[in-house]
């Protein structure tokens, strides 16, 4: 039995997430801005669907990625090298942080192929956003010709970074967006961000998934830092692309 949250009512401990569905914490309360704070600090994190109540889930294991270990393959190092001389060049591509976070979770929230429905709903749209106002959330997006074909948003509290979710309408576009939002949290000190569960395609990119226990550790540290300013992606002509550490 899973606890069903008042708007005043805290989050039970995470030690008493189910096994079965894996994580599942709690269900219930709101996505106000203050409530997700107090999720994301306690190493929780919303997701439902449609028709659904609200549900908040804690993994075990939990997927994260160390900026260090971040997997660039030769073929997106070639698209990132293509875009910073566009950049730098005729400007047909550009990447930008936190010019368009509701487009980019609009386009989170599009369809795809093989997915039938979404989890990012106006609700949860209006949660982030009210983040996002607040300076807690963030977007990476990646535009081609003036439009917008690509992007990644996530929460940035302290030197902790959760990423939520990502899109491409063009090739590679979602991880030159991821690629540009790692380097600069790297630069930051930041160390690792929580992929919250485990897919193949975030494996590919360098995730791998840690024991909760790990992440809460390394959470309550991270997040007593003070928050990062100065958003904007890096120039990689200038610094190049970061290498990654192998074990």
């Amino acid at each position: 039995m899973i606890a069903w949250l008042d708007p005043d009512t805290p989050f039970p401990d995470v030690s008493r997430a189910l096994a079965d569905p894996p994580g599942l914490l709690a269900a219930g309360a709101d996505l106000s801005p203050q409530r997700l704070l107090e999720a994301y600090r306690h190493g929780i994190f919303p997701w439902f669907s449609e028709g659904q109540p609200i549900l908040w889930w804690s993994t075990d294991p939990r997927m994260v990625l160390y900026t260090d270990r971040f997997v660039v393959s030769d073929s997106l190092k070639k698209t990132l090298r293509r875009i910073e001389r566009s950049r730098h060049g005729d400007g047909l591509w550009q990447v930008s942080f936190d010019t368009a976070f509701e487009q980019v979770m609009q386009g989170c929230a599009g369809p795809r192929r093989h997915e039938q429905g979404t989890w990012i709903s106006p609700e949860i749209m209006q949660g982030y956003t009210g983040l996002h106002r607040a300076g807690y959330a963030h977007s990476s997006e990646v535009w081609l010709n003036g439009e917008l074909v690509g992007g990644a948003y996530g929460v940035s509290i302290g030197r902790m970074f959760y990423g939520e979710s990502m899109f491409a309408r063009v090739s590679d576009a979602s991880k030159v967006a991821l690629a540009h939002l790692v380097f600069f949290l790297r630069s930051h000190g930041v160390e690792m961000i929580d992929c919250q569960q485990e897919t193949s395609h975030l494996a590919s990119l360098g995730a791998r998934p840690i024991a909760r226990s790990d992440f809460l550790r390394h959470l309550r540290a991270a997040i007593q830092w003070p928050q990062i300013r100065g958003w904007a992606p890096l120039d990689l002509l200038d610094t190049g692309i970061p290498a990654t550490r192998r074990d």
